[in-house]
C-alpha cells in the first residue's frame, strides 16, 4: 500500500532573540531521499520527496545557524525502525556537537549498546504512546546496562494518561528518562491535571527530564496556550529541562506545519531570566549529553 509523502518544512525564520553560545537543539529528525537508507515496513508516510541526506543536513545546518544553534541530537525516527544506519550517518557527519537517540528493540544485547556507544549515540527511545519496538518492560530491564554505558532512556506518553502508572518505576531507576514534548497532554492543555503534575513532581526530584518542544502537536501557534505547562515545568527544575525543534516535523497527523523560530519564541515569552535561559539551551543538554567544554 502506497505511503503519504511528509511535508518539507518552512525555510527558517530568524527568532526575536537568538539561541546563545553552545546552545542545543535537543530533538531533531533527519530523514534521507528515496532508496538511501532502507525504510521500515510499517511506516506511517515517507520522507518528503526530493532531498538526499547530504540535502537534508544543509537545510539543518541552515535552520541552526538561522536560530543560534551549534549542537544538536538526532532522534532516530520510527519511519526506518531498528535501522539506525540515517541517524548513526547523520551524527558522523555533523561531527562534533551532535548526538543521536537510537532505536532498540527488547531483549537488545549489550553488543548492540555498546555499539551505540561508538556511534556517539547516547539513548534509547521508547514510545509509550503508539508501541513499536520497545516496550517500558523491555526498557526498565536494559536499564542498568544503559546507566553502565552512560546511556539513558527517552520516551514520549502522554502525561494525562500514563504518567501515573510509569512514576514510581522512574523513581525507582538507576538511569536518566527523559520525556519529550512536555510530556505531550492528550487532554485539556491544564498544568493542573494529576499527570502533569506528577511529571512536575518527578522533575523537582531530579527523577527525570523534560523537552519543551513540539508545541505545535498540542495547539496552534503562537503556542500561547501551552505557556502554562512550559512555565510549570520551568518552575518545578529549570536543571531538568531542554528545548527541541522537533525539526523537520514529521507526522504531523493534522497539526499545521511549524516555524521552528516561533516555538523559540514562545520558550522565550514565559522563560524568567537569562540565567535560566542559558541553561535550558546550553548547560542542561552539555551535561546530559555529555558534550565537552572546548
Amino acid at each position: 500500500m502506497d505511503k503519504p509523502d511528509a511535508g518539507m518544512p518552512p525555510a527558517p525564520q530568524a527568532p526575536l532573540k537568538l539561541a546563545p553560545p553552545g546552545a542545543c537543539d535537543a530533538h531533531v529528525h533527519l530523514v534521507a531521499g528515496a532508496g538511501e537508507f532502507p525504510l521500515w515496513e510499517g511506516r506511517a508516510e515517507n520522507p518528503a520527496p526530493g532531498p538526499t541526506l547530504d540535502g537534508w543536513l544543509e537545510k539543518f545546518r541552515t535552520q541552526l545557524k538561522t536560530l543560534g544553534f551549534s549542537r544538536g541530537v538526532i532522534v532516530h525516527s520510527i519511519l526506518y525502525g531498528t535501522d539506525n544506519s540515517v541517524t548513526v550517518e547523520a551524527v558522523r557527519r555533523m561531527g562534533p556537537g551532535f548526538r543521536g537517540v537510537g532505536l532498540l528493540p527488547d531483549g537488545a544485547s549489550e553488543q548492540q549498546m555498546d555499539q551505540f556507544v561508538e556511534w556517539n549515540i547516547c539513548a534509547v527511545r521508547l514510545n509509550y504512546v503508539h508501541g513499536g519496538m520497545l516496550t517500558w518492560e523491555g526498557a526498565k530491564a536494559m536499564a542498568p546496562a544503559l546507566a553502565e554505558r552512560g546511556l539513558h532512556i527517552q520516551m514520549l506518553c502522554h502525561s494525562d494518561d500514563h504518567m501515573a502508572e510509569l512514576a514510581a518505576d522512574v523513581r525507582g531507576l538507576n538511569v536518566d528518562v527523559v520525556f519529550d514534548h512536555i510530556g505531550w497532554p492528550k487532554g485539556a492543555l491544564t498544568a493542573q491535571s494529576e499527570g502533569f503534575q506528577t511529571l512536575c513532581g518527578l522533575l523537582a526530584e531530579g527523577k527525570a527530564w523534560v523537552k519543551l518542544s513540539a508545541l505545535y502537536r498540542m495547539c496552534p501557534a503562537p503556542y500561547d496556550a501551552a505557556d502554562p505547562l512550559v512555565a510549570a515545568l520551568i518552575a518545578a527544575n529549570p536543571e531538568r529541562c531542554l528545548w527541541g525543534s522537533d525539526w523537520p516535523h514529521l507526522m504531523l497527523a493534522g497539526a499545521d506545519m511549524p516555524q521552528a523560530s516561533d516555538m523559540l519564541n514562545a520558550l522565550d515569552r514565559v522563560i524568567p531570566d537569562d540565567a535560566t535561559r542559558q541553561r535550558i539551551l546550553v548547560d542542561n543538554p552539555a551535561a546530559l549529553f555529555r558534550f565537552s567544554k572546548g
